[in-house]
């Protein structure tokens, strides 16, 4: 795993220190690191070429084993890059949720509109539920109608029972009568007897005639009533057409909300997954933030360790180091003095090496990269020339520092042979003579005056950098708190959009579930209505027959009373 340390290392009084780093940031992913809790530190060999306090990358096992460790400055470089497109990001993210803001406040008055509307279709629910009542009313009237055309009807066959028997009557007597008729033909005249026997006959005959104006009333009466029944049931049907295109109408628009819903929903998925990323890049950037104000306290420290050993130099370019100075100086402690000036002499040379080490390869890396370019395409050498700026950029600054670095080591052996030189001569070995060593450390001074100005100057570039991240951090926490509640409230927004389109659903299905059942009660009232009339229309028949067949009898009857008069001749009998 992948961690961002700083360099520290202990100074031993024999031999080289041990080197250690102080692990800053973990990285989680590409983007995102995360900042180690307390101060942990792991002990590291490989980042003894590394300077005490410098940033670097390491590379460590699960046991928390250093396996590679590199510089941290081109990362850090393009942690930067990643930060400034970060804020372009976030900025165009802040114009789209101020777009979001626009089409949820049209959305919000879009469906207080529609909650009006629905609560419209609700009174015309309840206007439905009265009207079911009413009908509930017509179809307890229709049942009574129905009861009533029932009697009716069974009074109809049972005169329809009484005009048979009326007309077998009349058939009977018919056949009488022309019996009669054909004993009359070989007569010229009737006696009394014989006129009084057909006069009876003939009153009996007209008796029977079934009279059926009674009956046509009450089938008449009944067809009114039918029609009646038919206007209330067509009014019933008209407004069960309109209930089943309402119905249909508020299924369309729910439908249409849900959907309208469900990629509303979508929306707030992926603005969540911005938000997300958000937090991400705040953390990484928080992680960063940390890792600068570190290294300005380290480069801070080490200014002021620059300030002390300047004064130092001044010190000791005002007052030379003398052979008779190291005569008077006690043994012992000439003795720790050489030794630690040349462990520090070794430390320094061999760190200065390493840097040599480096800078020939970035030399040659230089160099490999400009063949590379030569011989690369038009695409990659693109690429290939920002890498070699890159390494360019870190040959020259390499070589600057090392230059100083290579002037005071030399003024370190020289000062370290006087020592040396000093303390054989107390030991009593022999020594080459020669003229007073005078060091002359304005070289020196230059040098850590230079290193000063450059410590200062890069203090002040990360005190700019810093200050930048940090209003980056304070934007990004103020959008994330934005959005966050932005979030929250279309969340909420959103749950109650679907809690109403549910009732609305449950309400439509009920409103479906009454049509059905408004029309499985109009249906069988229609079909009995249709059933009764064409029944009445059939008895409307039947007394139209009867009514001819009725006349038919009395016109016959008619005519046989003018001939039993034509034969008799008695003007009584006519008149009765």
């Amino acid at each position: 795993m992948l961690y961002l340390a700083e360099v520290q290392k202990e100074t031993a009084f024999v031999g080289k220190g041990k080197t250690k780093l102080k692990l800053l940031a973990c990285q989680k992913s590409e983007q995102n690191w995360a900042s180690v809790p307390g101060e942990e530190v792991v002990p590291s060999e490989e980042a003894a070429n590394f300077n005490a306090g410098a940033l670097v990358l390491a590379d460590l096992t699960a046991n928390k084993q250093v396996q590679r460790v590199q510089e941290a400055g081109r990362q850090l470089v393009s942690i930067l890059q990643n930060f400034s497109r970060g804020q372009e990001k976030f900025k165009a993210q802040e114009e789209e949720i101020e777009q979001w803001k626009q089409s949820l406040t049209y959305q919000s008055q879009e469906l207080n509109r529609r909650e009006m509307e629905m609560e419209a279709r609700v009174e015309e629910l309840r206007q439905m539920e009265a009207d079911f009542e009413r009908l509930d009313q017509q179809r307890q009237q229709v049942e009574s109608g129905m009861e009533e055309a029932s009697r009716l009807r069974e009074e109809m066959e049972r005169q329809k029972q009484d005009l048979e028997g009326a007309w077998a009557h009349l058939e009977g007597e018919k056949r009488r009568f022309d019996e009669l008729k054909s004993e009359l033909q070989g007569k010229s005249s009737l006696d009394d007897e014989q006129a009084r026997r057909i006069q009876d006959t003939l009153n009996r005959l007209a008796s029977v005639v079934a009279p059926t104006e009674s009956v046509r009333e009450q089938v008449n009466y009944g067809l009114e009533m039918v029609s009646r029944q038919q206007t209330i049931l067509d009014d019933h049907w008209q407004r069960l057409s309109q209930h089943r295109a309402a119905t249909q109408q508020m299924q369309d628009e729910l439908d249409r909300q849900t959907q309208e819903v469900q990629r509303q929903w979508q929306e707030w998925h992926q603005a969540q997954d911005s938000l997300e990323n958000a937090r991400s890049e705040l953390k990484a950037q928080q992680t960063l933030f940390t890792a600068l104000q570190e290294q300005i306290q380290h480069l801070e420290s080490q200014r002021q360790k620059l300030d002390t050993l300047q004064q130092q130099l001044r010190h000791l370019a005002g007052e030379p180091v003398t052979n008779e100075e190291l005569e008077h100086m006690p043994l012992e402690q000439l003795q720790a003095k050489v030794e630690e000036m040349r462990q520090d002499f070794e430390k320094k040379s061999a760190l200065v090496s390493e840097q040599m080490e480096e800078l020939e390869a970035k030399q040659q890396e230089v160099e490999d990269l400009k063949t590379q370019i030569q011989q690369a395409s038009e695409y990659d050498r693109l690429s290939l020339q920002a890498d070699l700026n890159d390494a360019s950029e870190g040959y020259e600054m390499l070589k600057e520092t090392l230059d100083p670095q290579i002037k005071l080591l030399k003024q370190i052996e020289a000062e370290l042979k006087q020592y040396q030189a000093g303390l054989q001569r107390r030991q009593g070995y022999a020594v080459e003579g020669g003229p007073e060593l005078q060091i002359d450390l304005e070289p020196v001074l230059a040098v850590v005056a230079a290193q000063r100005q450059q410590q200062t100057e890069r203090l002040q570039h990360l005190e700019t950098e810093i200050g930048q991240i940090q209003t980056m951090i304070q934007q990004l926490q103020d959008t994330i708190a934005q959005q966050s509640s932005h979030q929250d409230s279309q969340r909420q927004h959103l749950k109650h959009l679907e809690e109403n389109l549910k009732g609305q659903l449950r309400s439509v299905a009920e409103i479906g579930g009454r049509v059905n059942v408004y029309q499985d009660l109009l249906q069988p009232a229609q079909d009995n209505t249709t059933d009764l009339r064409q029944r009445l229309e059939g008895i409307n028949g039947m007394l139209a027959q009867f009514q001819e067949t009725g006349d038919y009898q009395l016109q016959a009857i008619n005519e046989i009373r003018q001939v039993v008069q034509s034969l008799v001749n008695v003007p009584e009998m006519a008149a009765s």
